[in-house]
């Protein structure tokens, strides 16, 4: 009896911890939600009237036609990738991924750097080739030019996905249309296309919620989006009323496209009928074939990761003398602290919250998995504005408290702190965390959990000597994607940072903003450098879980 009650405290340990880290997620989105009831003012009057219906038509243009452009590329990519042998293909297999090594933002000003009157491709056409070409051709500042970088750099999201889909198919599949007649190009548009759909609409969704998402680029570029928008409600006009609406209709949109997503992704599924499935015979290309596959792999390549990084390396060496000194080095400790702090914190509350959802079969579990997993579709100027909400109205009802302590204390001193932007930053990639650490579950299953059970040990004994040993690469996993996310985290970071605090990402994107591109690139060259780190040791982590 003793034994049983033990074992119901450590399962009420383990659901108390969940039910409180999401209600911690929910209640700062209420605020939104909440907000659309709140008595509209005359800037919502005339946002609504003259501005929104832009806001919506440019957002959703920009979704649209980088969704598209990165399903060809990504898709097209991992097809070749996976059936065809060519030059230099392994070494495409991996290095195609470092275009999100760039954040969008940075590869946004180092392009219009790049393509600039100043610039070396233009310096290039009119000192050696005296030649004296339109700036219109040049002009990378505009909605095609953001469409562009958005494509280059979160194309691998899409690549990434169908790639590792796309390896696991049998080889039967292709063969047996090679049989009957059919050109690789109806391979890829009849038989790759229809049983990749899931795996393509899971990698294009997640390029559209990182342009909903993004605030640099289309401020660089000056776009009006809904993330423009909000931020200027909030910090032009001080008008927190009207910035939650906005939040609210582009919240909706995230939840639109989110349902289209699922019904995109439809009800079929293809599955082997035979255990006996060998995994894609590729096909050696040769001659032109192979030139063509090398060169476009190369071109992508070059256009996503090669140049941008190059041209940064050569204005970090015209900068670095200037740049790196002691307030470097302390951006550089702002960013690796804060980005650790939040990865850390994010991994231990994914690892209650998918032990709970594993360890129980109600719908509390149920619910706790999806909710775990929404933060990451809600764009960052959102999340902003909500924590802001939320920690506000908390540090009025804490007052009595702060002057409890101190009597000449102020009444923000949780929203003036780094606590507002941890906790932003926890609603936001929680879900990233979760998804790795759940799918570490998932792979060594419950067997060994109920042998442990069995013996006498409780839930907690079990997970400490023999879950968390087992799910160690998943969790390290997790934390190196999150540490990533964060590190090139612009949105949150702007609004939410505390006064005088900056973080590389922020001090490279205030650099381009006020036109010192040069004096950027060494903040933007850490970032690359440490996310292509992160991103190997993902993979290795990755590799050893496999064997």
């Amino acid at each position: 009896m003793i034994k049983i009650n033990k074992v119901k405290q450590n399962l009420n340990a383990w659901s108390v911890l969940s039910f409180i880290f999401i209600m911690l997620i929910i209640l700062p989105n209420l605020n939104i939600l909440g907000g659309i009831f709140s008595p509209a003012n005359e800037n919502w009057q005339h946002i609504k009237t003259f501005l929104l219906q832009d806001y919506i038509f440019k957002t959703l243009k920009l979704v649209v036609f980088t969704g598209l452009f990165t399903i060809i590329l990504g898709t097209s990519l991992s097809w070749l990738i996976s059936a065809f042998d060519f030059p230099l293909r392994n070494f495409f297999k991996w290095s195609l991924v470092f275009s999100l090594a760039i954040p969008p933002y940075i590869a946004a000003y180092t392009y219009n750097g790049l393509l600039n009157y100043t610039g070396i491709i233009q310096t290039f056409l009119r000192g050696t080739l005296h030649l004296q070409i339109n700036q219109k051709y040049f002009d990378i500042m505009s909605e095609k030019g953001a469409i562009f970088i958005f494509t280059m750099f979160l194309f691998p999201y899409v690549y990434t996905i169908t790639q590792a889909f796309l390896e696991k198919q049998s080889a039967a599949l292709i063969e047996n249309a090679r049989i009957l007649g059919r050109s690789p190009l109806e391979i890829f548009f009849y038989i790759i296309i229809p049983i990749s759909r899931a795996a393509i609409v899971g990698g294009t969704s997640l390029v559209i919620l990182e342009v909903l998402n993004d605030y640099g680029v289309v401020k660089y570029f000056g776009i009006t989006t809904f993330s423009t928008a909000i931020f200027q409600t909030w910090f032009a006009f001080g008008d927190i009323n009207s910035a939650i609406r906005l939040s609210a209709v582009l919240l909706l949109i995230v939840f639109v496209i989110l349902f289209l997503e699922k019904i995109l992704r439809g009800r079929k599924r293809f599955s082997f009928t035979t255990t006996k499935s060998r995994p894609i015979t590729r096909q050696k290309l040769v001659g032109i074939k192979g030139m063509v596959a090398f060169s476009y792999c190369l071109t992508i390549f070059s256009l996503g990761f090669l140049i941008p990084t190059l041209q940064l390396l050569y204005w970090s060496l015209l900068t670095y003398q200037k740049i790196l000194n002691g307030k470097f080095l302390s951006l550089l400790v702002n960013t690796v602290f804060v980005s650790l702090l939040a990865a850390g914190l994010i991994v231990i509350i994914a690892v209650v919250i998918a032990n709970y959802c594993r360890i129980s079969s109600g719908l509390a579990a149920k619910i706790y998995s999806k909710v775990t997993t929404l933060g990451y579709s809600i764009p960052g100027a959102v999340i902003a504005i909500a924590v802001i909400v939320f920690f506000i109205n908390l540090d009025h009802r804490l007052y009595w408290f702060y002057k409890f302590l101190n009597p000449e204390t102020g009444k923000l001193i949780l929203s003036s702190s780094l606590v507002m932007l941890i906790f932003a930053y926890v609603i936001r990639f929680l879900a990233i965390g979760f998804n790795s650490i759940e799918s570490g579950f998932e792979k060594n299953g419950v067997s060994f959990f109920e042998a442990s059970r069995t013996l006498g040990m409780n839930i907690t004994e079990t997970f400490w000597k023999v879950d968390l040993p087992m799910i160690r690469p998943a969790v390290i996993s997790g934390f190196l994607l999150v540490f990533v996310d964060i590190l090139k985290e612009l949105p949150l970071t702007l609004i939410l940072r505390p006064f005088n605090f900056d973080t590389l990402a922020t001090k490279a994107f205030e650099y381009a903003n006020d036109e010192m591109i040069h004096e950027a690139s060494i903040a933007s060259l850490f970032i690359i450098a440490v996310s292509i780190i992160a991103i190997y040791f993902f993979y290795k982590t990755g590799d050893k879980e496999a064997e």
